[in-house]
């Protein structure tokens, strides 16, 4: 429940994203924003221990805030900004996948992850959802326009959250879901500080006291991130990488809802169709349990 809930509040950000930058905030300035705000919030209910075990576990907490942060949410946000939405939205939607494809890889033992044997069921389910993906976002309208530099990034965007998948279910054996969080949020503000130093902060603060950029500011801050990467945490160590990753398929039915609902985008046979295979194929992948 708490996989489903982050992933349907995961698939109406883009508009609280839209807006703030409709409102001229960057991209990197968003994150840097709701990074230090959701940090401060986990501060209320984290230990106020400050290292992990060791500097090995402490090296796995950074590549978690690089990848699952700065690099996620740049990779993403500079892609659609390069790339066709649908086309960004789609390969991104692949990062389950991915997540299957290193689970069973050796390439795990890099991060002291042993690898996980993926049923049969589990590949067709995970198939069976991307199709669905697929049917939603193109609506039946597939064009194939490239753009490689985008696409690329959209890629590396979905590279980088099946690698923080599968290396925070490594930390979660040892560590609480709040202290998890709060390391990630640390890192992240760490990692996407040096940005700053190529494309310098120009938002006028004066202008973050509008209402449009407040409010939204505070969803993305407090909900999409504090609780909603605490939940995710939870989620994974109650149920699995591999399980909660396939999560994921459900973010396109999440945001056709909420462009139906915010900017009156009805929904389609093709949409309704597609739908209902993603639900199938997060269902028949998730009834084995998988590590």
């Amino acid at each position: 429940m708490l996989a489903i809930v982050t992933i349907a509040i995961w698939g109406v950000t883009f508009v609280n994203t839209k807006v703030l930058l409709q409102h001229g905030l960057l991209p990197m300035e968003i994150f840097l924003l709701r990074f230090i705000v959701a940090y401060l919030c986990i501060w209320t209910i984290s230990p106020r221990r400050f290292l992990s075990d060791s500097w090995k576990d402490e090296c796995l907490f950074l590549i978690l805030g690089l990848v699952g942060g700065t690099l996620y949410f740049v990779t993403e946000n500079t892609a659609i900004g390069l790339s066709y939405v649908n086309n960004v939205s789609f390969i991104v939607c692949t990062a389950p996948l991915i997540t299957t494809l290193l689970a069973s890889s050796p390439i795990l033992s890099l991060f002291g992850v042993k690898p996980i044997p993926v049923p049969l069921l589990g590949w067709v389910g995970s198939l069976i959802a991307l199709l669905g993906v697929g049917m939603v976002i193109y609506n039946g309208h597939f064009v194939l326009k490239l753009n490689p530099l985008g696409d690329f990034l959209a890629l590396m965007a979905a590279f980088c959250w099946a690698v923080y998948s599968l290396v925070i279910k490594k930390v979660s054996r040892r560590y609480s879901a709040t202290f998890i969080t709060r390391k990630v949020f640390f890192y992240g503000i760490v990692t996407v500080l040096p940005m700053f130093f190529i494309n310098p902060w120009r938002y006028p603060v004066e202008k973050m006291f509008q209402p449009a950029v407040w409010m939204n500011l505070v969803f993305l801050s407090v909900v999409a991130s504090f609780l909603c990467f605490l939940w995710w945490s939870v989620a994974v160590k109650k149920i699995g990488a591999l399980r909660t990753s396939n999560y994921v398929y459900l973010n396109p039915i999440t945001t056709v809802i909420a462009s139906a609902l915010f900017l009156q985008e009805p929904m389609t046979t093709m949409a309704y169709a597609g739908s209902l295979l993603i639900l199938l194929g997060v269902f028949l992948a998730n009834r084995k349990p998988m590590e």
